[in-house]
């Protein structure tokens, strides 16, 4: 299950002010944005604090993006340890999603309760929804709620939204940005800064290179393939089949956009959707051959080239380079439905 975190902070960090009143901080194209983010979204999640405070309904109300989904209405999650919410909140009235509550006690509320048993209980929650069929879990809250997510590394990707004005007050609730966080894209939303960031772990940046794959447009004489290369710096750099020749791969894409912006590609790795091949009709280089010549360190991708246009053997040119080679098999069915064109 992919877990999405959304944030909005004022451009000193803080979440919130110190004043009863919630400090509104996106504006309205960060809103629609963000509503369309939780309509891609099977459930999201809430603590309890923000249930009491903001009373909030969490349901989808625009009928374009209800009607997009397998269901119209969203689930809604929240945990709680003292078991104070009151039954007449949103969150319980309002929408007609499931309602799952997680406590460390039983509760009489119209919900179904799902008590923790341990002390991880961002894990629980995760592996308890994950079970259950849920894809996609999105998280909003406070910083508590987030941290505690953020702390055990089960955020895949965070959508941090920055307002144009600072708080300034030392007591107010602020969110820090996380360790092992990549920036990928940065957007303007009205007068709000929003930036997107992935986990740097192998399943999320490998999911990142199969959803760019999507980028490329089918064609009967190549796979669409989406590239991610993470060098030692952390610096990320993407591309895709057919992004700016019409004979260039995924790799080669990423690797220019790398060797352009000077990043030193030594120890770096290569995330593809596909394995990288390593015999091409058109030019002379293969991308396994490309990888192994400036010294990568490992190379990672979902699914095998099937044997569509050549025999590849990269698993050869990478043992013989040195390259350690991960297959992620989980995300293979992502990568033949978007070639089902070819396989």
């Amino acid at each position: 299950m992919r877990v999405i975190v959304s944030v909005a902070t004022s451009a000193d960090g803080h979440v919130d002010d110190c004043s009863p009143a919630r400090l509104r901080l996106s504006s309205e194209e960060d809103w629609r944005q963000v509503a369309e983010l939780r309509a891609r979204c099977d459930a999201i999640l809430v603590g309890a604090e923000t249930v009491r405070r903001d009373n909030p309904s969490l349901v989808i109300r625009d009928e374009a993006l209800r009607a997009a989904r397998e269901r119209p209405d969203i689930d809604k999650v929240t945990l709680t340890r003292s078991g104070d919410l009151d039954p007449a909140a949103r969150f319980f009235t309002e929408g007609g999603g499931r309602r799952i509550v997680f406590s460390t006690r039983p509760l009489a509320l119209p919900a179904e309760i799902i008590l923790l048993t341990g002390e991880n209980a961002a894990r629980e929650i995760v592996d308890t929804l994950a079970s259950r069929g849920y894809r996609q879990l999105m998280i909003e809250g406070g910083p508590q709620v987030l941290n505690m997510f953020f702390d055990k590394g089960l955020v895949d990707e965070l959508r941090l939204a920055v307002a144009p004005f600072r708080v300034g007050e030392a007591g107010a609730p602020r969110f820090d940005m996380p360790c092992g966080m990549l920036p990928v894209d940065s957007w303007m939303a009205g007068d709000t800064s929003v930036s997107r960031h992935i986990a740097h772990r192998d399943e999320t940046l490998l999911a990142e290179a199969v959803e760019e794959s999507r980028r490329s447009t089918p064609t009967h004489g190549a796979f669409r393939v989406g590239a991610v290369v993470v060098t030692l710096a952390g610096q990320l750099f993407k591309g895709y089949t057919h992004e700016t020749a019409p004979h260039n791969h995924a790799e080669e894409e990423a690797i220019a956009k790398a060797l352009a912006a000077g990043a030193r590609l030594e120890g770096a790795t290569m995330y593809s959707s596909m394995e990288p091949c390593s015999e091409r009709r058109s030019k002379p280089v293969s991308c396994s051959q490309l990888i192994v010549k400036h010294r990568f360190a490992r190379a990672v991708y979902a699914l095998a080239e099937p044997d569509t246009f050549v025999r590849n053997r990269s698993g050869e040119v990478f043992r013989q380079g040195g390259v350690e080679v991960t297959v992620i098999g989980s995300l293979a069915p992502l990568v033949r439905e978007i070639n089902n064109h070819l396989i």
